[in-house]
């Protein structure tokens, strides 16, 4: 059997899921930067939780005019609704004690279980950051909503970066 977004999207398995296109994305984004300014808060820097906010921390730091970015690699979810017990930092780490006195603003995809924006919350204060949130959607049991939101939902979601499989390389191809 073949596994297309179409597939992903029609719950095959029984799981509700909510569906993010690539346009309602860019419309999302430039949606959340304009909450970030009518708030009052300008970021010195965009953070990305990678790997699930690193289109949205682009997307936002364009449509804000930020040039500084940088990322943070945290490994939570390894599945639909599967998690390591707690979040787990990966290299290449990024240098904390440089963003002490910032205005940062940390991107996820989604504020899920809210474990994983409170663990790089805590270290990038500890470092002495300014730290606002943003996530295209926030689940009603998060321990973290975010600053920021555009949506929010306790449905699967499917972003339009992970609705298929990762590309192999197929026998016999040229």
């Amino acid at each position: 059997m073949t596994f297309d977004a179409n597939d992903a999207a029609a719950g095959v398995d029984g799981i509700r899921r909510e569906i993010l296109g690539w346009q309602e994305f860019g419309e999302a984004a430039r949606s959340l930067a304009g909450d970030v300014l009518r708030s009052g808060f300008q970021p010195d820097v965009v953070i990305a939780i990678a790997r699930g906010g690193l289109l949205l921390a682009g997307a936002i730091s364009y449509a804000l005019g930020t040039k500084a970015c940088g990322s943070i690699n945290v490994e939570f979810y390894t599945g639909i609704d599967e998690r390591l017990p707690e979040p787990v930092l990966h290299p290449p780490m990024l240098d904390a004690p440089a963003l002490g006195g910032k205005r940062v603003l940390l991107v996820d995809d989604v504020s899920d279980s809210g474990r994983t924006l409170a663990k790089v919350v805590a270290l990038l204060g500890d470092e002495g950051a300014d730290v606002r949130t943003a996530t295209l959607y926030t689940k009603s049991h998060t321990v973290l909503a975010p600053d920021f939101d555009y949506r929010k939902t306790d449905d699967w979601i499917v972003f339009p970066w992970s609705a298929l499989p990762p590309v192999t390389v197929v026998e016999g191809a040229a």
